[in-house]
């Protein structure tokens, strides 16, 4: 609810062309003094619920804003050497020489355990090191201010503090000091300033999906790289072939076949309604690349399309860590986090990122692959990110943005029409629910039955008490007749012979079955039935598969939890073909809605497979299942999607990789406080395995002409001085449900 747009506020609006930057302060003086003078004195509010009148006083937790906006409101530089917020002068970054860029190579080792193999490792980190030290922790706020004045920064605000800030910055990593520590309380806060996730993880994937396609101007393998790989690491496979003027291909790199068919691999992609853009959209065969991506594409495409996108087209060994990063920041993302796993998380992603630097040049890890490191600490102090990154602010700031009419007159358009949202919102409290002058929008999925009553429901939760109970009768007549049955055999007779004992039953005059519904239950349906293209239930929206062949979307998966012979549940996998809905003579006619799906074989090995280390569940769409059971109630479905598999193998083109969706118009609530789980569909944790084989860094048989490696580094050419940026797609008001 914190984060819906009828719940922020517009406190400041700075006007001018250009960014205040370093000088944010001045604007936020105003809002400063307000916050004080809530936790000082508060202010007047009336409690709705207790009728009555109350001091209400208010604190601010902490600050939400992308990585440039981290150094103007903390008064820390995130740019250059020390741009960690959390290692601040303590960093092992260093700078390129040949590059001219700051990179985070080989600085993650501090944070394994102190046994662990890669410490000792002086072959694939900075050649001839081993790590000695540990990260010695986040600074608290007291030891922070206590610095900020030894050092004698100012704030922006006060006089001569330019000049002053100025010079001190030049040999610290402060460059002033923030008005935030004018509140009495913030320097007991644990998070003062959140780092965003959002870009992070966009960051992080641009990187690797560019630097695996190898894309000119984007990749972090480039011509200067490799001069001065082996001067910090022992990697002479990837040093330039004196007789032929090439460079080997890296095996992180794909070739060109390998290229085209992962970019028409995503050509083809279909996700369900509303859950990513068309991707397809975004693809440029010509120049093999993909152009356009918002921040949510990279977002979906980071968390459940890497490891099935670069699983048969990358070895094993690079595909492994960029799987585990994949896991990392699905289980990050998550709507609940446990305190137990997230101890794991910090230290499984010191070993990712470790992996990824057994393979990856030196170049490609600027501050953006280091900060993840940090990202489990923050979230056992502050919680689950969807409270603390950018993607409602963003919206928000584009819903502003369209406020805009007059581009003479920014601010006073934007002040304009935030005002009108304020009050078309607080006079609609005063209107009745269902005016039809208040609007009625519904969610996505959302559906409205206003013929359903109580009765409908009641009469299916009775059905269910009555067929357990009869289903029991039935067993216990069969241990009786056949002693010695085994459970399989029952479950087969249930199955098979059940109905026909349902019907005698309740027709028999002995049994006196007087229930109105045991008697409606036993007749059976209606022959007649209706059938649809489509059905929304759970959240989700569902098409059979033949209304959805030609459309952008596939919403026909479908995912029912079943058993096969045996007491053990197992997943089952289908494809939608029939929304049938059955009508009962019982008076009033109920109806219950039924689905016709198609399931694949789960028999593990053969039609289903589930990968032991990332469980990553693949089904065979050739073997389907034996026994006819098509039919399930609609609401026992949850929905799937399934994607191939980008690869040259001819036999894997016949799997499946299983996509799970979780509905976004629900919320788990559960009935006792109880601890969290971290994943929204429970999966066992992931398994970060670490060892010291020997890294393949060619592949033996490609090679790539210098010119190539030149021609990619034409956008790397400028400096990064102490007080650079870095640089964020601004297009981030995705529409995110």
């Amino acid at each position: 609810m914190a984060m819906k747009d009828e719940f922020m506020f517009l406190t400041v609006l700075v006007p001018g062309p250009s960014s205040p930057k370093m000088h944010l302060d001045i604007f936020l003086q105003p809002l400063i003094a307000e916050l004080n003078h809530l936790w000082e004195f508060g202010t007047r509010t009336y409690d709705i619920h207790k009728r009555q009148n109350f001091q209400l006083k208010a604190a601010l937790m902490w600050t939400i804003n992308d990585f440039p906006a981290y150094s103007m409101l903390s008064g820390w530089s995130t740019s250059g050497q020390k741009a960690c917020p959390h290692c601040m002068e303590k960093t092992d970054a260093f700078t390129l020489p040949k590059s001219r860029k700051q990179s985070w190579f080989d600085c993650h080792r501090k944070f394994l355990p102190d046994s662990h193999t890669f410490r000792n490792n002086t072959r694939d980190f900075i050649k001839g090191k081993k790590e000695k030290t540990k990260f010695r922790g986040v600074k608290t706020g007291s030891v922070i201010i206590t610095e900020i004045d030894r050092l004698g920064f100012k704030k922006a605000y006060e006089p001569g503090a330019a000049a002053v800030n100025e010079h001190k910055s030049k040999s610290h990593g402060w460059h002033k000091k923030s008005i935030f520590w004018d509140l009495p309380y913030w320097e007991t806060n644990l998070i003062r300033h959140n780092l965003d996730v959002m870009h992070i993880e966009k960051n992080v994937f641009d990187n690797i999906f560019n630097t695996v396609l190898n894309v000119p101007g984007k990749t972090k393998d480039h011509a200067k790289s490799r001069e001065e790989l082996n001067d910090f690491c022992e990697r002479p496979d990837q040093a330039l072939d004196e007789e032929t003027g090439k460079y080997p291909k890296a095996s992180y790199a794909l070739d060109t076949e390998s290229k085209k068919i992962l970019l028409e691999w995503v050509r083809n992609l279909k996700f369900p309604d509303g859950q990513v853009s068309n991707l397809g959209r975004c693809v440029d065969q010509k120049s093999q690349k993909m152009t356009g991506m918002k921040t949510h594409d990279c977002h979906v495409f980071m968390q459940r399309l890497l490891p099935v996108a670069f699983r048969e087209l990358l070895p094993k060994e690079v595909w492994e860590p960029i799987t585990e990063l994949s896991i990392f920041f699905k289980q990050l993302t998550c709507t609940s986090l446990n305190e137990a796993d997230l101890i794991d998380m910090e230290k499984d992603i010191a070993k990712i990122l470790c992996k990824l630097e057994r393979f990856f040049p030196p170049s490609f890890f600027d501050s953006m692959e280091h900060l993840p490191v940090h990202l489990p600490y923050e979230a056992k102090i502050a919680g689950p990110v969807q409270y603390r990154w950018m993607y409602p602010f963003e919206r928000y700031l584009g819903k502003l943005k369209k406020m805009v009419t007059n581009k003479a007159k920014v601010e006073g358009s934007i002040a304009n029409g935030y005002m009108y949202g304020e009050i078309t919102k607080f006079a609609s409290f005063y209107f009745n629910d269902g005016d039809p002058m208040l609007p009625d929008r519904m969610g996505r999925n959302e559906t409205r039955d206003d013929d359903a009553d109580d009765d409908y429901i009641n009469y299916f939760k009775r059905l269910r008490n009555i067929v357990f109970f009869l289903k029991s009768l039935f067993v216990d007549e069969l241990n009786e007749n056949n002693p010695g049955i085994s459970e399989r055999e029952i479950i087969v007779k249930l199955e098979r012979e059940f109905p026909e004992w349902f019907q005698r039953y309740a027709q028999c005059p002995s049994n006196r079955v007087t229930n109105p519904y045991i008697s409606s239950l036993a007749q059976g349906p209606l022959r007649q039935v209706k059938s649809f293209l489509g059905y929304i239930v759970n959240g989700f929206k569902f098409r059979t598969q033949a209304s959805g062949e030609n459309q952008d979307t596939m919403n026909s998966g479908v995912c029912v939890k079943g058993s096969l012979y045996g007491p053990e549940e197992s997943d089952f996998y289908g494809i939608l073909t029939d929304v049938i809905e059955l009508e009962y003579p019982a008076m009033p006619i109920k109806k219950t809605v039924l689905f016709k799906c198609d399931w694949f074989d789960p028999t593990n090995g053969v039609g289903m497979t589930m990968h032991s280390q990332y469980n990553i569940v693949d089904v065979n769409h050739t073997r389907k299942y034996r026994k006819y059971e098509p039919f399930i109630l609609a609401g026992q479905s949850g929905q799937v999607h399934y994607c191939s598999y980008p690869s040259k193998r001819q036999n894997r083109k016949n799997w499946w990789s299983v996509c799970r969706m979780k509905a976004k118009s629900e919320i788990d609530m559960p009935e006792a406080i109880t601890p969290a789980l971290q994943e929204d569909i429970p999966q066992p944790p992931l398994n970060v395995i670490t060892n010291e084989e020997p890294t393949i860094l060619v592949d033996p048989e490609g090679e790539v002409e210098v010119s190539a490696y030149e021609e990619a580094d034409i956008e790397n050419e400028e400096v990064i001085s102490s007080d650079e940026e870095v640089c964020y797609d601004d297009d981030d008001d995705d529409d995110i449900d």
